[in-house]
């Protein structure tokens, strides 16, 4: 196996940390995730995203069989476990993914890259109502924690839900400032003189 610093995919290292509290089959991770309300963090929507997932680790070696267990009524099911292997891996991931920010790409920082091309009174509008999203979220989110804390989870299970609500309010406000920009005239632009600024600066590979 190649000594990949980061799992292929969130769900990737949730399955590996799953099995280290247990061997089980697919059907309980999938159950355990939504139970544990994981769901938020890794996406299970789609019944064959844990199997896929379940496929690469096999063949990483990260996993094996560890029992088939056969069933009266329906399908069997296949009960795994960490090899040692799994067991050092998942280990360099929670650490390499805790203290070393990902090269993410994210959908809005793309967006962000080329609103120049857009007339700014729609850029105004649409985050507004990205502004109106992020508020109906928050509340969500906190309101989740209030849940939480009535039943007494232990502040270590709640961690990413922490997070959430700092990132969310964090770009709720930096919305909210560029749309007022926007609407003040601070911030304003012309798609006609960014496009002779590209003629300009930017090389002719044409030519």
């Amino acid at each position: 196996m190649s000594e990949r610093a980061r799992p292929r995919s969130p769900l990737a290292m949730v399955v590996l940390v799953l099995l280290s509290e247990d061997p089980m089959h697919p059907y309980r991770m999938q159950q355990l995730i939504k139970s544990r309300r994981k769901d938020d963090v890794v996406n299970v929507a789609r019944s064959n995203s844990i199997y896929q997932t379940i496929d690469r680790l096999l063949r990483d070696g990260l996993i094996e069989v560890q029992e088939k267990r056969m069933a009266d009524l329906g399908p069997g099911r296949i009960v795994y476990g960490l090899t040692e292997e799994g067991k050092r891996t998942v280990e360099r991931w929670i650490n390499t993914m805790l203290a070393s920010p990902a090269r993410e790409f994210p959908e809005f920082r793309a967006v962000l890259a080329m609103v120049a091309g857009t007339d700014s009174g729609v850029v105004r509008e649409q985050l507004e109502r990205r502004a109106a999203a992020l508020t109906a979220t928050l509340a969500q989110l906190d309101e989740e924690m209030r849940q939480a804390e009535q039943f007494g989870l232990p502040r270590v299970l709640v961690l990413e839900n922490e997070y959430a609500i700092a990132v969310t309010r964090a770009e709720l406000r930096w919305v909210e400032t560029v749309a007022a920009d926007i609407g003040s005239g601070e911030l304003a632009w012309s798609v006609d003189q960014l496009d002779e600024l590209r003629r300009k600066h930017e090389p002719n590979l044409d030519a």
